[in-house]
C-alpha cells in the first residue's frame, strides 16, 4: 500500500509559478514510477509528467514541456512539480500517482492522491 498526499496548489496569475509536492508513505520502493495527472472540469484526467525511481527517465506531455519540471527526492519520499509560465488552460485539479511502469493511461497507475487545485487567472 502507498499513500500519496499532495500540497502546494493555489491561485496564481498567468505567467506565474507554483510548486506542487507529493509526499508518499508506505511501500514506496515497490512502485518506482511517480507522476502527475490533471483534470479540468468536464474533461477526462490527463497525463502531465512522470519520473522513474532513479530520476534518469522523465516523460511529459507536449503542452508542459519547457514549463513544468518534475523531480523526486527518494530520501524524503517526495515528488515535486515545478510549474512555471502558467497559463489559464493549466487550471485543473492535479493528482499525484504511483505505478510500476511508464504510461500515459490513468488506469496504468495503482495509487492516487486526493488532488490539489491549481487555478490560473488571466
Amino acid at each position: 500500500q502507498v499513500q500519496l498526499v499532495e500540497s502546494g496548489g493555489g491561485l496564481v496569475q498567468a505567467g506565474g509559478s507554483l510548486r506542487l509536492s507529493c509526499a508518499a508513505s508506505g511501500r514506496t520502493f515497490s512502485w518506482p514510477v511517480m507522476g502527475w495527472f490533471r483534470q479540468a472540469p468536464g474533461t477526462e484526467r490527463e497525463f502531465v509528467t512522470a519520473i522513474a525511481w532513479s530520476g534518469s527517465s522523465i516523460y511529459s506531455t507536449d503542452s508542459v514541456k519547457g514549463r513544468f519540471t518534475i523531480s523526486r527526492d527518494n530520501a524524503k519520499s517526495t515528488v515535486y512539480l515545478q510549474m512555471n509560465s502558467l497559463k489559464p488552460e493549466d487550471t485543473a485539479v492535479y493528482y499525484c500517482v504511483a505505478g510500476l511502469t511508464f504510461t500515459r493511461e490513468a488506469r496504468g497507475y495503482d495509487y492516487w492522491g486526493q488532488g490539489t487545485q491549481v487555478t490560473v487567472s488571466s
